[in-house]
């Protein structure tokens, strides 16, 4: 942490701040816990200050909704800090331990996300074919060449190409115009002392797919739910929202969006450990990699995918762990 930093929480009139680092997200941001002063969480995004207007933007659309996120104390846009309501330490992912019951907050998470995509998406960048592309492509590039070292040959790179605009084609079938917030999943949703589900890490918001969310929060890299919850949870989210189609058309969607961010996750993990040096994300790539190939081998028009990415799994011969919840 440096004197500028410090030097923001005295002019704001706390006097000798006492800061604890807090662990950090995949981003180049740092986050301290204020110890005295009444407490408080901030913010140091100064390698990345853009992202603060872009953060108390989507506050303020979140807030509109009544979507419970941490309050915005203060903010300093030159520097790029700010100031938050600190929402405590547990998030989802510390109410899936085995031997208890986290049913009742997937519940509310799942009603807080019919809630979030009330947000006004109107003006966020589109989740349109070139993003969606843009995406998958880092798995390509990060895991597949640079990590597991992988020389894609001509019709390779064609079966990749292929498979890449049959999962576009069916994210894009979905309703389109929904607040997206991109990483809805346990590590991203707070329990505060109310026992209520608290939304973070939302700045990198887009307009984008109805299920998007749905699948980052039931088919979670960190945590695997069984397939009756799985099937419990659909069922709710299409009864709050109102969704009025089909359940073969709702679970096609929802499984090739999913296929869509996994493959894009594989990509993003490689490439925090091998570019970042965060290697612990290393760990959660062969629960990813198993939705992949489980949820992929259900439809044939992806058989050329699933066949080269079984092929390429040389470095993961230990099965995932998994981890049954309910």
């Amino acid at each position: 942490m440096h004197n500028e930093l410090k030097g923001w929480l005295e002019w704001l009139g706390m006097e000798e701040p006492k800061l604890t680092t807090l662990h950090g997200d995949a981003s180049t941001r740092s986050y301290y816990r204020l110890e005295n002063h009444n407490g408080g969480i901030v913010m140091d995004a100064s390698e990345n200050k853009e992202s603060v207007p872009i953060f108390i933007g989507m506050s303020m659309r979140l807030n509109d909704a009544k979507v419970r996120i941490p309050k915005i104390k203060s903010f300093e846009l030159h520097k790029g800090f700010m100031f938050l309501e600190d929402i405590g330490s547990t998030h989802l992912l510390d109410k899936c331990v085995e031997g208890s019951d986290a049913r009742p907050y997937y519940d509310k998470a799942i009603k807080t996300l019919v809630q979030m995509q009330n947000t006004p998406s109107q003006g966020l960048e589109p989740y349109d074919e070139a993003f969606l592309l843009q995406e998958m492509n880092l798995m390509t590039q990060w895991y597949l060449k640079e990590y597991l070292g992988t020389t894609l040959e001509c019709v390779e790179g064609r079966i990749l190409l292929e498979s890449f605009s049959r999962i576009c084609k069916e994210v894009l079938s979905q309703p389109q115009e929904t607040f997206v917030h991109r990483d809805y999943h346990s590590r991203n949703l707070m329990i505060d002392e109310q026992e209520e589900v608290v939304v973070i890490d939302f700045q990198d918001a887009r307009e984008g797919g109805l299920t998007y969310d749905l699948v980052s929060l039931l088919r979670d890299a960190y945590i695997q739910l069984d397939d009756r919850e799985l099937r419990r949870l659909i069922a709710l989210f299409k009864e709050l929202k109102g969704v009025d189609v089909d359940d073969e058309t709702f679970i096609r969607w929802f499984d090739f969006t999913g296929i869509q961010r996994h493959i894009k996750i594989l990509g993003i993990f490689a490439r925090l450990a091998l570019r970042d040096g965060k290697t612990e994300y290393l760990k959660d790539i062969p629960m990813t990699l198993k939705y992949i190939l489980n949820v992929g081998s259900k439809y044939s028009e992806l058989d050329g995918l699933i066949h080269l990415l079984k092929s390429d799994n040389g470095k993961f011969k230990d099965a995932p762990i998994e981890l049954s919840l309910f």
